[in-house]
């Protein structure tokens, strides 16, 4: 947590000190709205990351920032995207994760797409590569996205190489 966001926490909860002697009832919405600004505004004290387009191949980061890479795949036909090998250099970006989000909402739509966030962290000075391999029903991928043979694909298709898509990140 830097100390901006912790200045702005600890002044909104010192706001509270005055509800003792207002109503009961003026005093319970007042503190339901402080924590809810409280919890909002000091969930994690860490900035939201900043998204960077698929399309841009080339990514500049300050140490320290946080960063994702949102991609579409739709698991009912097979497409799917990975994080591969060669891993970013840990020393200049590090994976914090990744999460799936549907394109309908909160509604489950059989054979409906989904977004997927890749999360990293920009640790140190630098250049390194992050490498996404874009896999469908007609491409040789395992889970991993290593590159190993899947199960072959109903005729009339052919396997073939999966897409690989490279970005270059440069931490300033």
């Amino acid at each position: 947590m830097d100390s901006t966001t912790r200045t702005a926490c600890t002044s909104r909860r010192r706001s509270r000190r005055g509800l003792r002697h207002r109503g009961r009832a003026a005093g319970g919405a007042v503190a339901a709205v402080a924590l809810l600004t409280l919890v909002a505004g000091c969930g994690s004290g860490e900035p939201a990351p900043v998204a960077h387009p698929t399309d841009e191949p080339r990514i500049t980061a300050k140490a320290g920032e946080r960063f994702t890479l949102t991609v579409h795949e739709n698991a009912s036909t097979r497409e799917h995207w990975y994080l591969s090998d060669p891993r970013p250099d840990a020393h200049v970006v590090r994976e914090r994760g990744q999460h799936g989000t549907s394109d309908s909402g909160d509604r489950h739509l059989d054979g409906g797409g989904s977004s997927l966030t890749f999360t990293f962290e920009a640790t140190g000075k630098g250049s390194t590569r992050i490498v996404l391999t874009h896999c469908t029903f007609a491409t040789t991928c395992d889970e991993d996205g290593g590159g190993t043979p899947a199960p072959a694909p109903t005729a009339p298709y052919r396997q073939s190489a999966p897409k690989r898509v490279t970005y270059t990140v440069t931490v300033r």
